[in-house]
């Protein structure tokens, strides 16, 4: 199925084709090909709307996932009952909020894709409210991202390392 990328802000270049290429991947590693994503690149002004309304945290901040399916267990895929039900969610990356977070000496489209990488997990149901879920949500992450590193060259580490 497709993977949707819409940029909605003009804070920060963006350039979609190497994310998009990287972003397949990840789908693929995880094996949900045959879903719907959409991915939505946003400012702070617009992230942190979404994330007052949704979390009640008047801040802006890196990444937003909302699922598709509801109660999905970690590690499991949905099982859809109908066609038009073959669809993950919506994730919101705060693209400006991310380039603004960024080292020096990091690439902005591998924090892109980790970040895009880490809500694409919540969308498989994981979590990383208590210790054990971080560590099962890490582990799925440092997974996927070492196969992604190996494909493409790259060395890219988990968002969510050093949380607990």
């Amino acid at each position: 199925m497709s993977l949707v990328l819409r940029n909605l802000q003009r804070a920060v270049p963006i350039r979609r084709a190497p994310l998009r290429k990287k972003l397949e991947i990840v789908r693929s590693i995880l094996g949900v090909q045959k879903f719907d994503l959409a991915v939505i690149c946003v400012d702070n002004k617009s992230i942190q709307h979404i994330n007052k309304i949704y979390r009640e945290k008047n801040l802006p901040t890196d990444v937003l996932s909302f699922p598709f399916h509801e109660n999905v267990k970690a590690g499991e895929l949905p099982q859809p009952d109908f066609p038009d039900d073959y669809n993950l969610g919506d994730i919101f990356l705060g693209v400006e909020y991310i380039f603004q977070q960024c080292k020096r000496n990091e690439d902005y489209y591998d924090v892109l894709t980790v970040t895009a990488t880490h809500g694409l997990c919540h969308l498989l149901g994981f979590t990383h409210s208590t210790e054990a879920e971080w560590q099962k949500m890490y582990q799925k992450e440092k997974q996927v991202l070492e196969e992604l590193s190996r494909r493409t060259g790259t060395s890219l580490q988990p968002l969510s390392r050093g949380l607990f």
